[in-house]
């Protein structure tokens, strides 16, 4: 039986070190969307950076209005605040590159064959195993904001899908036939967000670039 691998904020944060992308993680057993929490803090002052994870999301949400599905404390459901100093033309190709270091990340750890399907998929063998959506708010004299909002199916069963995703979702430990430490993909995950965010993208392997 799978044991439960609660996420703790102290633990990542050691892990990480000094960092923009996780200068600070707050982790919520339960909440309607992370996305939502990052968006208030940054309304009350939030630095850039904050991250704020949930081990269940009851309101979750992909793109076009999707309901992402969250079984608790078994995937990854995370949102990140950026500040950018510039403006942001293209929220599209930013969901893109978030996207691609979801992948990457995900083929470098696992060598799981995981392609982004445009612009803000994973997937592994037609199955999709991960998300992303961007969310910007114009603000009066400043830069917009902007969270980006991933979720990867980590620890999943096929049970803990609804019947209408069955067919179509899969997780890590699916793929795998075994279960996934929550905690080191999570670390490797935020290294490479903030990899991207300090201008080095990282790369999948085999690959010179995106």
């Amino acid at each position: 039986m799978l044991v439960v691998d609660r996420l703790r904020a102290e633990k990542l944060s050691a892990a990480l070190g000094p960092c923009t992308i996780g200068r600070e993680i707050i982790i919520l057993e339960e909440t309607t969307s992370t996305n939502d929490v990052v968006l208030k803090m940054a309304q009350g002052g939030a630095r850039e950076g904050i991250v704020v994870f949930a081990e269940h999301q009851n309101a979750g949400r992909g793109q076009r209005g999707n309901v992402w599905e969250s079984a608790s404390s078994k995937g990854l459901c995370f949102s990140v605040l950026l500040r950018p100093t510039g403006t942001i033309n293209d929220p599209v190709q930013l969901a893109q590159r978030t996207a691609h270091i979801v992948a990457s990340t995900i083929q470098n750890e696992f060598h799981f064959p995981a392609t982004v399907k445009s612009p803000n998929d994973i997937y592994i063998d037609k199955h999709k195993v991960a998300g992303v959506l961007i969310e910007m708010r114009a603000q009066a004299k400043a830069p917009h904001l902007v969270v980006l909002g991933i979720g990867v199916n980590v620890n999943q069963t096929p049970h803990d899908f609804s019947k209408k995703l069955r067919q179509r979702a899969t997780s890590l430990a699916i793929v795998r036939r075994g279960p996934i430490d929550r905690f080191s993909f999570a670390v490797a995950l935020l290294r490479n967000l903030n990899l991207f965010h300090a201008g080095s993208v990282p790369k999948r392997r085999g690959s010179e670039t995106f």
